[in-house]
C-alpha cells in the first residue's frame, strides 16, 4: 500500500494524478487538517506532526510513504528519513516527499536558467528547493516568494474568488519582473488555482504541474526498484482501495476533499495522532 500525508487537503491532488497514472496499487491518504497549515509552524512542531503520520501509515501497513507536502518535504523529510529508515535492516519501507521531483523536473526543461519557487514560509525559509538546484543544476537563477495566505483561503474554498485572486496577483507582482520561464508551485495546494497562476505570470511562463510531475518520478522510482514495487500490496480489479483519515471533521473533508481530487469519496474516517 502506498501512503500519502500531506498537512491537508492539497496532497489529493497529487493523489489525483497517482490514481491516474499508477490505478493498480492500493492507496491510504492521511490529512492532518486539524493542525493545518503546518506552513506557520515551527520546524520543531512539523517534525513532531510528521512523525505522527509516519507512524500511523507503517502502522497501517503502509510500505512507501510519499509526503505531499512541501513544508514537511522541506523540513523534515531527511530526519524522518534518517529516524525510520536508517537501520542496515529496514529495507521494506521508503519514504519520498515531493521537492525533489519537482527541482529535478525544472533541472531538465529550463531554458533561461530562470525559475520561481512559491510556498508557504517555511517551504521557502528552508531554502531546500534552492539546495536541490545547486546539486543539480547550479548556475539556475532561483527566485522565491512565501505566499502565506493562500493555503487558508484554498481551505476555507475561497480559491475562486476575487479577493483570492487579488491576494494571489499581488503576491506574484515581484516574480514578474524577474523574467522567469518556469514556476514552481511549491505547495500542493496552489494546484487549485493553476489557472490563475498561468494567466497572471503570462504565456511565457511555464507553471510545471505538481501532481502529474511527482506521479511521473515516482513511476520511474519503482520501475528502477523493483525491490520495492514488490511490496506493495495490488487492488483487485473492480475493487481498488483507497482509504481516507483525516484528523479534522470527516464530512467537510470527504465534501470538500472531493474538489482536490476530482471524484466522491465513499469514506473517511477521523483519527486522532
Amino acid at each position: 500500500m502506498i501512503g500519502v500525508f500531506d498537512s491537508g487537503f492539497g496532497g489529493l491532488t497529487v493523489l489525483k494524478e497517482l490514481l491516474k497514472k499508477l490505478p493498480q496499487y492500493e492507496y491510504l491518504y492521511l490529512g492532518d487538517n486539524a493542525r493545518a497549515p503546518y506552513g506557520e509552524h515551527s520546524p520543531e512542531a512539523i517534525l513532531q506532526f510528521s512523525r505522527e503520520a509516519v507512524d500511523f501509515l507503517f502502522g497501517k501497513g503502509c510500505r512507501l510513504i510519499l509526503v505531499a507536502c512541501n513544508t514537511v518535504s522541506a523540513v523534515a523529510l531527511r530526519t524522518l528519513q534518517e529516524d525510520y529508515l536508517r537501520a542496515p535492516e529496514v529495507t521494506d519501507k521508503k519514504i519520498l516527499g515531493v521537492i525533489f521531483p519537482l527541482a529535478e523536473k525544472v533541472a531538465e526543461i529550463s531554458k533561461t536558467g530562470r525559475v520561481g519557487v512559491v510556498g508557504t514560509r517555511a517551504t521557502v525559509d528552508s531554502e531546500a528547493y534552492v539546495h536541490e538546484f545547486k546539486k543539480l543544476r547550479p548556475n539556475l537563477k532561483i527566485h522565491q516568494k512565501a505566499c502565506p495566505l493562500l493555503v487558508p483561503l484554498i481551505e476555507e474554498g475561497w480559491q475562486d474568488k476575487p479577493e483570492a485572486r487579488m491576494i494571489l496577483k499581488k503576491y506574484l507582482i515581484s516574480l514578474k519582473t524577474c523574467n522567469l520561464d518556469t514556476l514552481i508551485l511549491g505547495c500542493t495546494h496552489y494546484p487549485l488555482m493553476q489557472r490563475d497562476f498561468a494567466r497572471i505570470m503570462g504565456k511565457n511562463v511555464n507553471v510545471l504541474n505538481t501532481g502529474a510531475t511527482v506521479a511521473e518520478s515516482l513511476m520511474d522510482y519503482l520501475a528502477r526498484h523493483p525491490e520495492i514495487e514488490k511490496l506493495l500490496k495490488k487492488s483487485v480489479k473492480g475493487k481498488e482501495k483507497r482509504l481516507y483519515f483525516t484528523t479534522g471533521e470527516s464530512e467537510r473533508f470527504q465534501e470538500f476533499g472531493a474538489r482536490f481530487l476530482g471524484q466522491a469519496m465513499q469514506k473517511v474516517d477521523k483519527i486522532v495522532l
